[in-house]
């Protein structure tokens, strides 16, 4: 090879095509360094194609949709950027409060990502292959223009649907823990020392999200917030109505950011969008009195000034009101340890606005049967470890299904059967590979069982002599395994278990069945993205609520007066 060409000429001289192809063997990351190299490397590396492949390679969402995807940014870079960001938060999430169930499964809407809710509900008479499951929306991430992300939580207040602009930041890219926060935000050159949110009494973190959510909340016409994904349907002018439909829906929520009610987009070295100035009521910061029904307050809608100064007042009430005790307490015990919680006026000193803001960490978290074992008071999502079937571990994923044989659709005359979601994983114990059923969703009235918990433990290295053992058309059973399955309902936080197989009609179907009861329980593999995308929107929960359901609930919770959306 000449000396000549070499090095960057090298890669000057390849044809865009080729290029494009070698840069699949790049990261984000190395392209953005090689186009820091010269002006030439820089129009090299900034080239669509290429850009396009890095895109595809994240397998975020087909190359059919990347197209579309790019109409509404400004190139296949500032698409990948979103996409990056996105990424870790894509799949399922969860929370121990309701017991019934508080799943929320994250998927790519359009040109963003949306958190559905998935409700318990019953299997209605097309069952759960042709019936629509119903959900609510929980939040939004959005991109702006140039690649960057915009958050609204979604909620529901006194019969009108809202959503609850907010910033986003930085998401880890091993993120397992989703928080739902208020952030000061510092217009300032004067330093000061930030106390997380987290650190603040629990009734301090409550009133400062309703405080924030009552006055950032925004409204859409209501034909344009109907739909936040395309739905998945056969007709072509469907799916170009739903994708206008979603165009339209996109630009009322960046206009919201930017300048629209005074929000703006966040890029960096910008302020934080979607924020609630502090001036008017620092003030009144050292105020700890206050009269008058605080939730009242919080239904109208009011001048800035006026809302912020009476319910930061109430706020500050409470706070002091509660750290005082806690401080006399200490001071009357001996420990001589430093108080748990931070002061509000130490949270909020350090900035002249707050607002919303959604933060992905990581954690270090311990789990049961791959149930996080969560904190319970924190307004806080924490993600499913998810893996999908790959060899020696050929049922790991969600499976969805009901109690009962034969599987398929149900009759009209029939009521209809709890919808239960169950990720399988495999574990390693004392030498034996198991395969964990752990429930996630139960769509029951009721809980019967306590969340998190392992519905069936099959041993996969010992098979099953037993029959399959309800009369039916001849089954061809492909494999059959030894295993125990949950017993004795939600009377017992850690329930008995009964000896039972499992049944693998084939690789889309199980059923589980005790030997003693002869109970079924059949399932099928889901594509929740799939399932979502032919399902049927329900309002949502009241805004902080709706993020996480904390208050402990043994009742569905989320399907009391199941309206449409």
């Amino acid at each position: 090879m000449l000396p000549e060409v070499c090095g960057s000429s090298l890669l000057l001289t390849l044809p865009d095509d080729v290029f494009a192809l070698v840069s699949r063997s790049l990261s984000p990351r190395d392209l953005c360094n090689l186009g820091l190299c010269c002006r030439n490397l820089h129009d090299l590396a900034a080239s669509d194609k290429v850009w396009l492949l890095q895109c595809e390679m994240l397998g975020v969402v087909p190359c059919k949709d990347l197209i579309e995807w790019r109409k509404g940014v400004f190139s296949y870079k500032a698409l990948c950027r979103f996409l990056v960001g996105i990424k870790p938060l894509l799949g399922i999430w969860v929370h121990q409060n309701p017991e019934l169930g508080n799943v929320v499964y994250v998927m790519p809407g359009f040109i963003s990502a949306v958190g559905c809710r998935i409700i318990p509900q019953e299997l209605g008479p097309l069952g759960l292959e042709d019936g629509p499951i119903l959900w609510s929306p929980v939040f939004e991430v959005v991109s702006d223009f140039e690649g960057n992300a915009a958050f609204f939580l979604h909620g529901r207040e006194s019969g009108n649907d809202y959503v609850y602009p907010g910033s986003i930041k930085k998401v880890d890219r091993t993120c397992n823990v989703l928080l739902l926060e208020v952030e000061p935000q510092q217009q300032t050159s004067v330093a000061h020392s930030i106390v997380p949110f987290g650190r603040l009494a629990f009734v301090d973190r409550r009133k400062l999200l309703d405080t924030v959510t009552n006055q950032v909340r925004q409204t859409l016409p209501d034909a344009k917030d109907d739909i936040l994904f395309p739905h998945l349907r056969r007709e072509e002018a469907d799916l170009r109505e739903d994708t206008e439909l979603l165009y339209e829906r996109r630009l009322l929520l960046m206009k919201m950011y930017d300048g629209g009610g005074g929000f703006t987009v966040r890029k960096a070295g910008t302020e934080l969008p979607s924020h609630i100035g502090l001036s008017e009521f620092r003030p009144n910061l050292d105020l700890i009195s206050g009269t008058g029904d605080h939730e009242s307050r919080s239904r109208s809608r009011k001048t800035l000034a006026e809302y912020v100064r009476h319910s930061l007042k109430y706020i500050l009430r409470k706070s002091n009101s509660t750290n005082g005790k806690r401080d006399l307490l200490r001071k009357n015990s001996s420990s001589g340890h430093g108080s748990k919680h931070a002061q509000l006026h130490e949270f909020l000193q350090p900035g002249d606005a707050i607002g919303l803001t959604l933060h992905a960490s990581t954690v270090k978290l311990s789990s049961y049967h791959a149930w996080p074992n969560m904190h319970e008071s924190k307004f806080a999502l924490y993600k499913l470890p998810m893996r999908g079937p790959e060899m020696g571990q050929e049922y790991a994923g969600v499976w969805g299904g009901t109690f009962g044989w034969p599987p398929g659709r149900l009759s009209d005359d029939k009521p209809g059967k709890a919808l239960f979601l169950l990720l399988l994983s495999y574990e390693e114990s004392q030498g034996q590979k198991l395969l964990i059923a752990t429930k996630i969703l139960e769509g029951t009235h009721y809980v019967l069982h306590p969340n998190g918990s392992a519905m069936f433990i099959v041993n996969i290295d010992e098979p099953s002599n037993d029959p399959f053992p309800h009369d039916c058309n001849p089954l061809d059973v492909k494999h059959a395994f030894t295993g125990e399955g949950i017993a004795n309902g939600y009377g017992f936080r850690y329930p008995g278990s009964k000896p039972g197989s499992l049944f693998v009609i084939h690789d889309k179907m199980l059923a589980f069945i005790w030997k003693e009861s002869r109970a079924v329980l059949t399932l099928q593999r889901l594509d929740l993205q799939e399932v979502l995308s032919k399902g049927e929107r329900i309002h949502a929960l009241p805004p902080v609520s709706n993020f996480a359901y904390l208050t402990r609930s043994y009742s569905n919770v989320f399907a009391n007066g199941l309206t449409k959306a």
